[in-house]
């Protein structure tokens, strides 16, 4: 069974869920995940993707047709068609999608480590059991598209942004977003890698533990070694090291005490 949208902030509350979703398909195309010419998963794919009914994908898909951006053939993939899109007002995030990415990349860096860490510890006290269902299931579909850096990715932002937006502080959540979209066109290089699918998929499975035993300093612990492997490969395509990166051995998560100790608690 779909689990329903999370509520992300106020303003979206008046949006259509077709709206929510053509919105996020649209910052997806904004942020480098999807490209010119990139055919979209199925609407089957991307609602277990975007964990809404086929009906809703399939209203944002028209929405999204009726304005150019992608284009809809019988008997073919729908596709990416422009990408000088018109990011709504109401879009999830604070600032553009590509203005994060005039800053440094070690800039991006330590801004996540502060200010993210600190998010998803909040959001560790919050996340409800539907929250929990939403991150399970993503990662089961994230498994589906073990072999798809697009898909993966599409995945992996459904998954970060459950988190986020269960902290109480919605600004700082929008803000993380906003953290998150940083060179997504380098990170899409990055997950076609040997590999690099299957450590995000590692890294988000030890998420999804340390957020179910409600441990924030476990969770905080779990997404800095998160953000540090991200930093490295978005280096590595930077400076077109990927080779010698991808045989570099990765830090260990830190060992996560067993539920019902008193660390755990």
């Amino acid at each position: 069974m779909i689990s329903p949208l999370s509520p992300l902030h106020e303003t979206l509350h008046k949006q259509t869920a077709k709206e929510m979703i053509r919105d996020k398909i649209v910052s997806m195309i904004a942020s480098g995940i999807l490209q010119i010419g990139d055919e979209l998963p199925s609407e089957r794919e991307l609602s277990t993707m975007l964990m809404v009914s086929r009906e809703t994908v399939r209203g944002a898909i028209q929405l999204l047709a009726g304005e150019g951006v992608v284009q809809v053939s019988q008997g073919a993939r729908t596709r990416v068609s422009r990408v000088d899109v018109n990011v709504s007002t109401q879009r999830i995030g604070v600032t553009n999608p590509t203005s994060i990415n005039g800053y440094s990349l070690e800039a991006v860096h330590a801004a996540r480590l502060l200010v993210e860490t600190a998010v998803v510890a909040d959001a560790t006290r919050n996340l409800s059991a539907n929250d929990i269902r939403r991150l399970e299931d993503s990662i089961a579909a994230q498994e589906q598209a073990f072999n798809d850096p697009v898909r993966f990715l599409i995945c992996d932002r459904e998954f970060h942004l459950t988190i986020y937006y269960a902290s109480t502080n919605k600004l700082l959540a929008d803000f993380v977003v906003d953290l998150y979209t940083y060179m997504l066109d380098h990170r899409r290089i990055a997950m076609g890698q040997p590999g690099a699918i299957e450590k995000s998929l590692e890294d988000h499975r030890f998420i999804v533990r340390a957020l179910k035993m409600r441990n924030p300093e476990a969770v905080a612990a779990a997404f800095s070694e998160h953000i540090l492997r991200i930093h490295d490969t978005s280096l590595a395509v930077d400076e077109g090291g990927l080779a010698v990166r991808a045989s570099s051995p990765q830090a260990p998560f830190p060992s996560m005490p067993p539920a019902g100790s008193k660390e755990s608690a």
